[in-house]
């Protein structure tokens, strides 16, 4: 929730929003109609709204224009293995890293090297495409100055930020459940 009010926030005065039927155009011109990670028609398949950076505490991606695409369902869900770790080792962003899984840097169980396997039976084009992939992504990003000038501060700020957010409410919910149980027990006895 803070990330969407923090998103609306921000780019309120921005000549673009997410929001606006014309972005969502300039996506699907952009990558032809195609998810930008494995390249498939969006036509005939399910799209999704994806967060280039996820939105959570780790990522802490924003629905702004830059960071806002349309990508087909399998994709979204795999991504998210990549955008849920607190730590990346192939890139710094989730969907950065979620495209460098050509099958050389992991362990040879890594379910996301087998997910791009299953896409790309050939290493050769599997990681031409990968690279490929990833380019546009970044040069898509580029087409956002307001994003591009927004992103190193938020990128370093807020997942502190977040991380403290979420413990204040994990405790505040801790506490506020343990009162009510208190509460609902003691009703409860009462009415016996």
């Amino acid at each position: 929730m803070f990330l969407h009010e923090l998103s609306r926030a921000i780019s309120k005065d921005w000549v673009l929003r997410v929001d606006q039927e014309q972005y969502g155009e300039l996506v699907r011109q952009y990558f032809s109609n195609r998810c930008p990670y494995c390249l498939i028609d969006l036509t005939n398949s399910t799209a999704i709204v994806e967060h280039l950076d996820g939105m959570n505490r780790y990522r802490a991606g924003l629905h702004v224009v830059g960071n806002v695409l349309v990508a087909c369902r399998k994709c979204n869900s795999e991504k998210r293995r990549d955008d849920s770790l607190k730590a990346l080792t192939l890139a710094s962003s989730g969907w950065a890293s979620f495209l460098s899984h050509d099958g050389m840097a992991c362990a040879s169980g890594c379910k996301t090297c087998r997910y791009w396997e299953s896409v790309w039976v050939d290493p050769g084009e599997r990681k031409k495409k990968l690279t490929e992939n990833l380019q546009r992504i970044i040069q898509f990003r580029a087409i956002f100055p307001e994003f591009q000038l927004a992103l190193p501060t938020l990128a370093q700020a807020l997942p502190i930020s977040l991380t403290k957010l979420y413990s204040d409410c994990q405790i505040f919910a801790e506490t506020e459940i343990k009162t009510l149980l208190l509460n609902f027990i003691a009703a409860s006895e009462n009415q016996s």
